[in-house]
């Protein structure tokens, strides 16, 4: 089959490797028909991630038509349509039964090197770091789902795939940032980045009936997305983030504050941030923490910071006496999928919420490599790639999504 795999930073290629295998009673084999980029795909692209090996096929928000189940699955049959969630869950362990999918106690065949990383073991992650179990991701022709008789979600009749995509990573991300936040009537929520988590979180915020909801980047295309969606926007590079979310809260702060953005924030002349470059590049650190930095420097005291972006290592510089002096709550975490999808899919059958609203771009799968740059430097418009293995021609910009 073919797939696309990682080589090193800035080296993905689309390769024939061998197809997956049924190994376990639980197994279920996808033939994939949607999967897309994300945005923690390119910190593996951009080599911020450690645990990466040569040859690891990439790749987490896919969906497809299951081919063959093991002999202990139960839920699943061949011809059934699938998302399937990025977090591999057990539903039988401590961690799952209270939903707590992300960090599920017996999905990481690498527990060991997770646990001296961590101190204790997350969920095995689809195409993703060694640290979370190394498995084949779902940038391919075919995966293998472990444990598929509880996490893939199974779906109806009537519905496209770019509507039911995102089901598996970044629609519940959004949502869960935005859940974590405890969102009031009378809140201001400031989100930072406009890519596609920023504005599932945004819109989910507006859902859950914040006062009003800022998103804040500096990319006019994903700027324009979230005020079609009811947000109002700040560019950053044209004023001050500080002043702005003053100026709309009566010089209070909002009350939640949301890093869409994790460990690759890209603000150019703030002195922390060049700061952050400099380290980084000397290797003292992993992560480039401004974002994270300004949320607690701005969030009204008493207020909560809900971290759906994904930090790597070790950061520098964190002003934590100013965090715990204002008394702010901080929530963060991996996505807990299973614990938002039947809601989420009922709103989507519902008509509440059409996630294919982030889609820019679509491209066959032997495109991925070149679509990679695209996405990570945001030419073209680009704010969401889908990638459609058997689809002919080289893609490009989707004219549906203007």
């Amino acid at each position: 089959m073919k797939a696309l795999v990682w080589h090193g930073k800035h080296d993905i290629r689309c390769e024939s490797v061998p197809d997956p295998k049924i190994e376990q009673g639980r197994d279920a084999i996808i033939k994939v028909t949607s999967c897309a980029i994300c945005g923690s795909d390119l910190h593996l692209y951009d080599g911020f991630m450690m645990g990466m090996k040569s040859g690891d096929i990439i790749g987490h928000e896919f969906m497809g038509e299951v081919m063959e189940v093991g002999k202990d699955n139960k839920k699943l049959k061949v011809g059934d349509r699938v998302v399937v969630p990025f977090t591999i869950c057990c539903g039988e362990c401590e961690q799952c039964k209270r939903s707590n999918f992300s960090v599920c106690e017996r999905t990481n065949r690498n527990a060991a090197l997770a646990n001296k990383m961590f101190g204790h073991t997350t969920a095995g992650l689809f195409g993703y770091t060694h640290l979370t179990g190394g498995f084949p991701g779902g940038q391919a022709e075919y995966v293998r789902v472990p444990y598929a008789d509880f996490a893939p979600v199974k779906i109806p009749d009537g519905l496209s795939d770019d509507q039911v995509l995102f089901l598996g990573d970044i629609l519940p991300t959004g949502w869960q940032a935005a859940k974590q936040c405890d969102i009031e009537p009378t809140d201001t929520v400031a989100v930072w980045g406009a890519g596609p988590v920023g504005q599932f979180a945004a819109k989910s915020a507006i859902i859950l009936g914040a006062k009003q909801v800022v998103v804040i980047d500096n990319v006019p295309e994903r700027l324009e997305m979230a005020a079609r969606q009811g947000a109002i926007t700040i560019n950053f590079d044209e004023e001050s983030v500080v002043d702005r979310l003053n100026e709309l809260t009566r010089g209070k702060g909002p009350e939640k504050c949301i890093d869409a953005v994790g460990m690759e924030a890209h603000a150019n002349s703030t002195l922390d941030a060049i700061y952050d470059r400099a380290k980084q590049a000397l290797m003292l650190v992993t992560d480039r923490a401004h974002v994270l930095r300004e949320m607690i420097y701005v969030c009204r005291p008493a207020g909560t910071l809900s971290i759906p972006g994904v930090y790597g290592g070790i950061i520098d510089k964190v002003p934590f006496g100013a965090a715990m002096n204002k008394g702010l709550t901080i929530r963060m975490g991996q996505t807990h999928v299973n614990r938002w999808t039947d809601d989420l899919l009922n709103r989507i059958q519902q008509g509440e919420i059409d996630p294919s609203f982030v889609i820019t771009h679509e491209a066959p799968l032997e495109a991925g490599p070149a679509f990679y740059n695209t996405f990570r430097d945001k030419q073209d418009g680009c704010i969401k790639v889908v990638l459609r293995p058997g689809m002919m021609g080289n893609g490009g910009m989707r004219q549906a999504a203007e």
